[in-house]
């Protein structure tokens, strides 16, 4: 269950970069591909058996860093919580506990957009540009 989060988390976020749910002034989001952006047109930029293999093996990879993340970020948000319930609360405290939930979500983008660019390294300048050219498609 928690895979299935996680995978459907990672193609929301990165469905969101590669198509149509960024800004078009999105500088980021213009030079990178989200995994179902590409299998979406494998065919069409003619993706071969190498790229698929290893894009599915950086995916998997990334699944099991998510996880990882996912755990530890749930873990720092307990203890904010738990400190945020004191009466009266301990503002340092709270803030410090801030700042490792904070690093938390700073190593899950992190991963997001090491993701990312392994899938676009995986590509070559031909497969990007016709990519680029399907995702401005209505």
């Amino acid at each position: 269950m928690k895979r299935h989060f996680i995978l459907a988390t990672l193609f929301l976020v990165t469905f969101c970069w590669g198509q149509g749910g960024t800004p078009p002034d999105d500088p980021i989001a213009q030079n990178l591909f989200a995994p179902d952006l590409v299998m979406k047109y494998r065919q069409e930029i003619n993706l071969d058996e190498n790229q698929s293999r290893a894009m599915k093996e950086a995916i998997q990879k990334a699944q099991a860093k998510f996880l990882d993340l996912q755990w530890d970020m749930q873990s720092e948000q307990q203890k904010l919580v738990q400190l945020l319930k004191a009466q009266p609360v301990d503002e340092s405290a709270a803030l410090a506990q801030v700042d490792r939930l904070l690093n938390q979500e700073r190593e899950v983008k992190k991963a997001q957009l090491s993701l990312l660019i392994r899938i676009k390294n995986l590509l070559s300048d031909a497969q990007q540009a016709k990519l680029n050219e399907l995702r401005r498609r209505p």
